[in-house]
């Protein structure tokens, strides 16, 4: 979710300037082309200032997406969610825009190349997978991809930012309910049960959990940007730059972790090998140079998942005691904002910049709050159906009568991290407005109050929220959820909810968003987004263990978009329900003019 911006923020003289600069670079080094990732040597999907490389040369700043620079072509490949950001970023007569729900990078590049000619691609920004698929791909055409050893981006990529060098923080077992050494022979025992003696952790998430540090190397990620070793015997090899490690770290993690300087990481994977270490390697978060050094250096390779990604994941006790605080004052923060917008929206006077300054600022103001956990989301009549849409100067839209607002932000708090979506009306709202607003929020009901049985995967309920939009010929193309931390990444894998494959069963303590949506391009977005917590659900009548949802999320629902009529008295109920528990929950914690707001606001239906 990261900042929006336009041709008019991203001068398109520069945009060709970059790219006729880069096709230089490429030529010097004999290469046809070269390949553009959005990502770091994490494989992280919100990144330092430094690793921008697509967003420099390009102008697409969203979060997932590539580019492919040839002689004589490029293109820049988005999903659906960037359908049209690609469009108002990005300069159509340089590059070709690229869904990857029609097309990727490697057969984009199939297509294209021919014999003798060399692609070039950063080893440090490629999974395995994508590399040898690409490599093959290239191959039927007598066209080969070659590793750089340096990357030409950042040959021309004159004024690039340096890596962040700030203090790496610990976090206290106050909000991580387990201790460093006792998640260090957890892991250590995961890693030995793989059959493996080592495993890299190179998920700046996972490191952060392993090692219960945060940071702010990544905006709205509290986490450091470092990679450690876990050991089967118990031990951690932390690697990071000096200039981050504080007194108060060294002393926290001595006897446990030893900390090395960061560039030493890539010879401590060649001494590994050498010692002949079977090493526990996570294909989907690790880079391909990570595996390339191990197996030359004569390591034995063990695929497999991630050993923190499943505990991270699965929240104990004090996390989800810590997020369920959290949600309540963010909560109290929001409806605060939710007031003040009804009181001032109609007046024509707000924009999307005056929204998004003023909930941050209310946030502010919330206990153990640091930072937004992604920039927020406002849009304004036809910039809500701008998925990931970011206002800046340019863009930013007043707030009109008769149009929808929405806004998806959240925030980080020590005790946990959230993530909403409200779309209100400004005004009075149109019937088709309401009736499709009204079906997302059926599809958001369903999920919510849905029993399964333990087993249960995200793909199989994900259906459940797009039936009364599919019934009336509607679909939204992003997923209906995604995992979220505790003081970690606002999405955090490895569960979901979506049409995609995901063999990943819902485990009670694990966070969910439920993020219906409906978007009509160049009039208005609808998004409903709670976050939902995994509980197991026994009745005694059932002959199975069966589990459900716990919402988590506070805040009104606007009942001005609402059309009774197309509800159950099932979903009434639970509508009727949620508000109840709002009021109760929020009415001691705002002012008495947002309470009296509150009431009505939440009013049964």
């Amino acid at each position: 979710m990261e900042k929006v911006t336009t041709k008019k923020d991203f001068v398109m003289s520069n945009a060709r300037e970059r790219l006729s600069a880069l096709r230089a670079e490429l030529t010097k080094r004999g290469l046809t082309g070269f390949v553009i990732p959005l990502t770091d040597e994490h494989m992280s999907e919100y990144v330092g200032d430094y690793a921008k490389r697509l967003h420099w040369l390009t102008g697409f700043s969203g979060s997932a997406g590539s580019a492919v620079v040839l002689e004589d072509s490029a293109a820049v490949f988005v999903d659906g969610r960037y359908t049209l950001q690609v469009r108002a970023q990005v300069d159509g007569s340089l590059y070709e825009y690229q869904s990857t729900l029609e097309t990727s990078p490697t057969q984009w590049l199939g297509e294209r190349v021919g014999a003798g000619q060399k692609i070039g691609f950063d080893p440090w920004y490629h999974t395995r997978a994508w590399v040898e698929a690409t490599r093959r791909t290239l191959e039927k055409k007598g066209a080969a991809l070659v590793e750089v050893d340096s990357n030409p981006v950042d040959a021309v990529w004159t004024d690039q930012p340096s890596p962040s060098l700030a203090p790496i923080q610990l976090h206290d077992i106050t909000y991580t309910g387990v201790s460093l050494e006792e998640k260090l022979a957890a892991t250590g025992q995961a890693i030995a049960s793989a059959g493996a003696d080592v495993a890299v952790i190179a998920a700046l998430d996972s490191v952060a959990w392993l090692l219960n540090i945060r940071g702010t190397d990544v905006t709205c990620t509290p986490v450091p940007r470092a990679f450690a070793l876990a050991f089967a015997d118990g031990r951690a090899e932390l690697f990071t730059e000096p200039e981050k490690v504080t007194p108060a770290l060294a002393e926290a993690l001595n006897g446990s972790v030893t900390i090395l300087p960061r560039e030493r990481f890539a010879r401590r994977l060649d001494e590994l090998g050498a010692a002949g270490s079977r090493v526990l390697v996570d294909p989907d978060s690790t880079v391909f140079a990570v595996f390339s050094r191990l197996q030359a250096a004569g390591a034995t390779i063990i695929e497999g998942r991630d050993p923190c990604v499943m505990p991270k994941a699965i929240k104990n006790p004090v996390e989800i005691a810590g997020t369920r605080a959290a949600h309540v004052r963010d909560g109290a923060a929001l409806s605060r904002f939710l007031h003040w917008l009804h009181v001032e929206a109609p007046t024509g006077t707000v924009t999307e910049l005056d929204a998004d300054a003023k909930l941050l600022s209310l946030r502010q103001e919330a206990n153990l709050f640091r930072e937004e956990s992604f920039p927020a989301i406002t849009g304004a009549g036809p910039n809500g159906a701008i998925i990931h849409y970011r206002s800046t100067p340019e863009t930013n839209r007043p707030l009109k009568v008769g149009e929808l607002f929405l806004i998806d932000s959240g925030g980080q708090y020590l005790d946990g991290t959230t993530d909403v979506t409200r779309t209100v009306a400004v005004g009075a709202a149109g019937s088709e407005e309401r009736e499709r607003f009204t079906r997302v929020l059926k599809g958001h009901i369903a999920l919510a109050t849905a029993r399964f049985p333990a087993g249960t995967t995200g793909r199989q309920l994900d259906v459940l929220a797009r039936l009364p939009l599919w019934q009336a010929g509607l679909d939204y193309d992003h997923g209906t959820g995604h995992g979220v931390g505790s003081y970690l990444s606002v999405h955090e894998g490895p569960q979901r909810i979506g049409k995609t494959v995901n063999d990943i069963v819902l485990t009670p303590g694990m966070i969910l968003s439920n993020e219906p949506g409906y978007y009509k391009p160049g009039a208005y977005g609808i998004r409903i987004e709670n976050l939902v917590l995994v509980h197991e659900d026994r009745r005694e009548e059932d002959e199975r263990p069966m589990l459900a949802f716990e919402t988590l999320t506070m805040a009104p629902i606007d009942l001005a978009l609402v059309e009774p009529a197309l509800l159950t008295p099932e979903e009434k109920a639970w509508l009727n329900a949620y508000h109840r528990r709002v009021i109760e929950t929020l009415a001691p914690l705002v002012p008495e003019d947002t309470r009296n707001w509150l009431a009505e606001a939440t009013r049964p239906v």
